[in-house]
């Protein structure tokens, strides 16, 4: 029996999805907020979480794409009715990307001031980001065994499961980020910036735990490595290279983003870093529905339901233009308090004040963007992602921020150039699918 879209279905997939996206996030914002109201040196250990916290992210969105790829094959699989078919899959690919992290640390780790320098990190922000970097690095194989483990889950239509590691991991970060970085008077001392990278690290190692104990307990998808290698391997391979690039690509506009913020000056890095884990924020949220997008279209693909699947990307984009206006309300009604969460730095807070309307006037257009992401990842179409990602970068963003830095528009000019990416990505994805797949609708209904 083929699936029908209900607005239900898409809920009851999207709103476990929503509130764990709100969950991932927050590790890094909780890490701002409290980092940023630390006694000394408050404006420098912000802006070190914000730099070190840029590469470590840029880590994260390369190497845990494969979530996204094995989503997509089992979505896809079990829309034809053939997971048995690929139930040796994913520990093949999760043993494949912890082999990765590990290699990464052993380059990463020696070197992590010359690389946090490259984001204009100097003086003391240098030696904070460093010290921050150095403890977070370990939780990075923790953190891409937990996505892809949220991937099986995904492509099973099951989005509850990876909420509750989610909210668990977040409140524990929380629990820990104010215990280790202002300290518990005769038991912890204080930690400052260094607490906060203790207490994301202990949250992503106990997430990857309950994320094992869950996909044991409730699937019966194995974690030991099996021979031989599944005929899917090439094909998930060629998805997550694809995706790797895509976001190389994204990642080369946020390091121009918090290097060009980075050289105007510490109070600009730092309220960047407000701005863009405010911006993470939104993303994460949108990001329920794109969740729901990517597990239903596969599911659609795989059962060539392609009337269902433009159903779907029409109820999707309602959906993504509400939940964009509603957060710009929102964001509106609280403008001050917000700034005030994470930092009481005024030289700061004049620079987050003056971007903040731009950020959260992006909002609907990046819902939109993010939508069609999902959407174009459980259709396993990872080279138009790619190609797109490519264009919106190097031919609208870089162009886009150097022109407006040289107008001194300091942080108008990265958000603007963020701004004009955001519609280079969402757009031509809208074009693609509706070129492919509404056709298709019309013939059949022919």
């Amino acid at each position: 029996m083929k699936t029908k879209v209900t607005t239900s279905l898409v809920n009851k997939l999207a709103i476990p999805a929503l509130i764990a996206g709100i969950a991932e996030p927050l590790l890094s914002i909780t890490d701002t907020a409290v980092v940023g109201n630390v006694a000394t040196n408050a404006t420098e250990a912000l802006a070190a979480v914000g730099i070190a916290g840029a590469f470590i992210s840029m880590l994260v969105w390369v190497f845990g794409q494969t979530r996204s790829a094995i989503s997509a094959l089992v979505s896809q699989y079990l829309g034809a009715n053939k997971l048995d078919q690929i139930k040796t899959l994913p520990a093949q690919a999760i043993g494949i990307i912890l082999a990765i992290s590990l290699l990464l640390i052993l380059i990463t780790y020696p070197f992590a001031e010359q690389i946090l320098n490259f984001y204009n990190a100097e003086g003391i922000i240098l030696d904070y980001s460093s010290s921050y970097y150095r403890i977070r690095i370990f939780g990075l194989p923790f953190t891409l065994l937990t996505f892809a483990i949220f991937g099986i889950f995904r492509g099973l239509q099951n989005t509850l499961i990876p909420m509750i590691i989610a909210i668990i991991g977040a409140l524990l970060n929380v629990a820990l980020d104010f215990a280790l970085v202002y300290g518990i008077e005769g038991y912890i001392p204080a930690m400052h910036v260094e607490g906060a990278a203790y207490a994301s690290l202990f949250s992503q190692i106990f997430m990857a735990l309950l994320s094992v104990i869950f996909l044991l307990k409730k699937t019966q998808i194995p974690l030991k490595i099996q021979l031989p290698l599944h005929e899917e391997l090439p094909n998930l391979a060629v998805m997550i290279l694809n995706l790797v690039i895509r976001t190389i690509a994204l990642n080369v506009a946020l390091y121009f983003g918090t290097s060009f913020s980075a050289a105007y000056g510490a109070e600009y890095s730092a309220a960047y870093t407000i701005l863009l884990n405010i911006w993470f924020f939104g993303a994460f949220i949108i990001d329920g529905y794109s969740s729901a997008g990517n597990i239903l279209s596969g599911k659609l693909y795989g059962e060539e339901n392609y009337e269902e699947l433009v159903k779907l990307s029409n109820r999707l984009i309602k959906y993504a233009i509400l939940v964009g206006v509603a957060m710009f309300i929102v964001g509106g009604i609280l403008y001050y308090p917000i700034g005030r969460i994470f930092t009481k730095e005024q030289a700061v807070l004049e620079e987050f004040y003056t971007v903040f309307a731009l950020v959260l006037a992006m909002q609907p257009l990046c819902a939109i963007a993010f939508i069609f992401d999902g959407i174009f990842k459980g259709l396993g179409k990872m080279a138009t992602l790619r190609n797109v990602l490519l264009f919106a970068t190097f031919a609208v963003f870089i162009p886009t921020i150097f022109v407006l830095d040289q107008l001194n528009l300091k942080l108008y000019a990265v958000w603007i150039a963020f701004t004009f990416w955001i519609v280079a990505r969402g757009f031509p994805l809208i074009y693609f699918f509706r070129k492919e797949f509404v056709p298709k609708v019309k013939k059949i209904n022919s």
